[in-house]
């Protein structure tokens, strides 16, 4: 019962409306993969709703590696180190996505992996702009319910026993965005919360009860039912510890990995750096021509000038 109540706000979210031109860009995408399933559309421009000048991001989720490309080494690359990601362009926009079987967004999105990046960015909110049929646009709905109770259920042991709603989602995403390496400063977990603070306050009570998180709400107070322990706490700490030392070491051999699958890849992550962070990135021309080897010798340069973390 808990779930699909979180389930009926996540059905609806995901079927907003979006512009034109984001639904124009999905069906382009979809088209150009065999088993597509689904196409979810997320991150800044969503929540700016600005388009012209900025990078859209999609996931387009498939029902298999190796029909969805058509070269085995994509697929091993996307098998091994998901998720493969690919630039694109289309009527004047840019934009990239990110891809996924529906298996492994499955997985993804729920407590059975350490790895943040899913239901880290779909505890967030997106749109399922494209889907092949009901069935599969009923998948990726059931797929993205997972991702709010798993963020939660991940950081309640480091969140206080009393909480404002909205703190609770900054203090979540906070411990995220910790565990990759980001270019945002930080700040971002809070002001991804204060884009939409309505829509988090909403979803606060579904998305703890499908976590078996019992809590009650009384004017701008949270308080759960269970109160951690010292040793939960302890526990915890360590555990996201690992989530750290895992997702960061994880967002290198992505880095490394997209330098071959991503054209430009180099370029992309210097720009992103660039936006988010403040800090201008100089990419030099042997970097370009050596990707990989870029990558690896420019990270070391900008976490010391922490324009990385």
């Amino acid at each position: 019962m808990a779930e699909q109540a979180l389930r009926a706000l996540v059905a609806e979210e995901l079927g907003r409306a979006v512009d034109p031109r984001v639904a124009a860009i999905a069906i382009a995408i979809a088209a150009r993969h065999p088993t597509a399933q689904a196409v979810l559309y997320y991150g800044s421009t969503l929540r700016d709703a600005r388009l012209d000048g900025l990078m859209l991001d999609f996931y387009l989720i498939v029902g298999d590696y190796r029909a969805a490309f058509g070269r085995a080494w994509l697929a091993t690359a996307n098998r091994l180190i998901p998720p493969n990601v690919f630039p694109f362009e289309y009527n004047g926009l840019i934009a990239k996505y990110a891809v996924l079987s529906e298996e492994d967004f499955a997985r993804l999105a729920s407590s059975r992996t350490r790895n943040v990046s899913v239901w880290a960015r779909f505890a967030q909110p997106s749109r399922l702009v494209w889907a092949a049929d009901d069935a599969a646009r009923n998948r990726a709905i059931d797929s993205v319910t997972q991702c709010a109770p798993a963020l939660l259920r991940a950081a309640r042991p480091c969140l206080p026993d009393r909480i404002d709603p909205l703190d609770l989602w900054r203090g979540a995403f906070a411990l995220t965005y910790g565990a990759e390496l980001r270019a945002e400063r930080n700040a971002r977990a809070g002001s991804v919360v204060d884009a939409e603070p309505a829509r988090y306050r909403a979803f606060t009570l579904a998305a703890l009860q499908a976590a078996g998180l019992s809590a009650r709400c009384d004017a701008d107070t949270l308080t759960f039912d269970h109160a951690v322990s010292a040793g939960e706490r302890r526990h915890g700490r360590l555990l996201w510890a690992r989530r750290r030392r895992e997702g960061k070491a994880l967002t290198l051999l992505r880095l490394a990995k997209a330098s071959a699958t991503y054209a430009g890849g180099i370029d992309y992550l210097a720009w992103k750096i660039g936006r988010h962070s403040g800090h201008a990135v100089t990419i030099r021309p042997w970097q370009r021509r050596w990707p990989i080897l870029g990558a690896i010798t420019l990270l070391p340069r900008l976490v010391a000038k922490g324009a990385i973390r």
